[in-house]
């Protein structure tokens, strides 16, 4: 069976606009060329992709899964002219990189400056989502490898080994915390938080451990930044629970105080994900390599 891009986008945009007419108007096409082409589609597959409708068109099953496969050519194909003009540009790679803000902020950096010192030609793009975002980046093509909080087990993805941190508490200077040197997060639990946005992975893990100690978590306060995290106990609004590593300056300037935490789970694997690990381009198999080489125990 072979399918033409146009067919193809054409067939995306009429599913999109839930209307032919719509869905020409927005390729600059005549509505009866699109039709034609939805048609000889539907020769193709021997299945009638869409139920016309009074007020336009809704897919059936066939439809609907035709859509899925067409979006992922699609995606593939748009993927392959960009990197092909990159390399036309000088370029010798490109690795589109999603990452849990916890690596962004403790490693990355200085790991991405010695790979790109040592690879000048490669072009990293750099995303920080949550843990959710980037295993449906990475599954879904958007992104060639992740980095995520765990193991990525069940993701369906291959797993690279990255890195390990520890979480501890950040709270203010006086709060009642303040003087204990460790502490287990059930008794954390008495005091407001200020924490992560919805689908972190941070916020999962102290959801989790909240039902676990059968008791209810309080955050008062949600942001997406580490560091407005950290200013927002500094000024007494709460506790937080950070990497160590992110807690330290703002502890060594006394702006806030560390407690650790005594639970199992405050040690943290964190792990490099990929959609399929032969698959991978050999300058995204350097830069995993390169993440992993100097990887040990923190916090």
């Amino acid at each position: 069976m072979r399918h033409d891009l146009l067919s193809l986008e054409l067939f995306v945009a009429v599913a999109e606009c839930g209307n032919v007419t719509r869905a020409a108007g927005r390729k600059h096409l005549a509505v009866s060329a699109v039709s034609k082409r939805i048609a000889e589609l539907e020769d193709l597959t021997g299945s009638p992709l869409l139920v016309r409708q009074a007020r336009g068109v809704r897919l059936t099953a066939a439809g609907q899964s035709l859509l899925h496969h067409a979006r992922d050519v699609l995606r593939a194909v748009h993927g392959l002219e960009e990197e092909l003009g990159r390399y036309a540009s000088g370029m010798k790679g490109h690795v589109r990189l999603h990452a849990i803000a916890s690596a962004l902020t403790q490693w990355l950096p200085g790991e991405l400056q010695s790979f790109l010192r040592d690879h000048p030609d490669v072009q990293v793009s750099l995303e920080e989502r949550t843990g959710k975002a980037v295993l449906r980046a990475v599954a879904d093509g958007s992104a060639d490898i992740g980095i995520v909080a765990g193991a990525g087990q069940g993701s369906g993805l291959a797993v690279f080994p990255y890195r390990r941190d520890r979480l501890h508490l950040g709270v203010p200077a006086g709060h009642p915390l303040a003087r204990r040197k460790r502490v287990a997060f059930a008794e954390a639990l008495g005091h407001a938080f200020v924490g992560p946005l919805a689908e972190s992975s941070l916020l999962v893990l102290m959801q989790d451990a909240a039902r676990a100690a059968g008791r209810p978590l309080r955050q008062q306060i949600q942001v997406s930044s580490f560091d407005v995290m950290c200013r927002m106990v500094e000024t007494g609004l709460g506790v937080t629970l950070l990497p160590a590593d992110v807690l330290a300056p703002y502890a060594r300037d006394g702006r806030l105080r560390t407690v650790a935490v005594t639970d199992a789970w405050a040690e943290r694997r964190l792990s490099i994900v990929a959609r399929e690990r032969e698959a991978l381009s050999h300058v995204t198999r350097a830069l995993v390599a390169h993440l992993q080489a100097p990887a040990t125990d923190v916090g």
